[in-house]
């Protein structure tokens, strides 16, 4: 299935000179979202290990996360902006092109010598999943593949995540 089909191209926006590109009709589509799922799914069998894990960035990382974790009988850890969860967390701060952000895990989400997967929507500069990353290395959590569905391969991202296994199902 050509899952591009089902991507919406929306150019300038949020601004001028950006091409965003919106997932929603993928997501919406039974069949394209199925495909989908069962592809993230279908690339954990040659990661040679069993997913304890499966960690997802707010917020589509949630849309697609956790019905990876569902197929693969895994857990789902939310991966979250300031202020959201609820208990004791631990931080990453990562570079934006004007200032900082940062994402949040519960410090009790993952056990030391999980093996864990990161699944998000988009690859872009790989400021959020590098942090996430930090985070479930932080907690003890083993790294064993971080999947996408679109890589932007200009915007060089994966040069940030050297050393991972990483997959992207569509590149742009």
């Amino acid at each position: 299935m050509d899952l591009t089909k089902y991507v919406a191209s929306i150019e300038n926006f949020p601004e001028d000179g950006i091409i965003f590109r919106d997932v929603t009709p993928l997501m919406a589509d039974k069949e394209a979202f199925k495909e989908t799922i069962d592809r993230f799914v279908e690339w954990t069998k040659n990661l040679d290990t069993n997913v304890d894990i499966v960690a997802g960035p707010e917020a589509r990382g949630f849309l697609f996360g956790c019905p990876v974790a569902y197929n693969l009988n895994a857990g789902f850890v939310p991966v979250r902006k300031p202020g959201k969860l609820p208990r004791e967390t631990v931080s990453e701060t990562y570079a934006l092109e004007y200032g900082t952000n940062e994402v949040h895990m519960h410090a009790d989400s993952i056990k030391p010598g999980q093996n864990v997967i990161i699944v998000d929507d988009l690859l872009a500069t790989g400021g959020t999943v590098e942090a996430t990353v930090k985070l479930v290395e932080k907690l003890g959590g083993k790294v064993v593949g971080i999947a996408f569905l679109i890589e932007l391969e200009g915007l060089k991202g994966r040069d940030k995540l050297q050393g991972y296994n990483i997959y992207s199902i569509l590149k742009y």
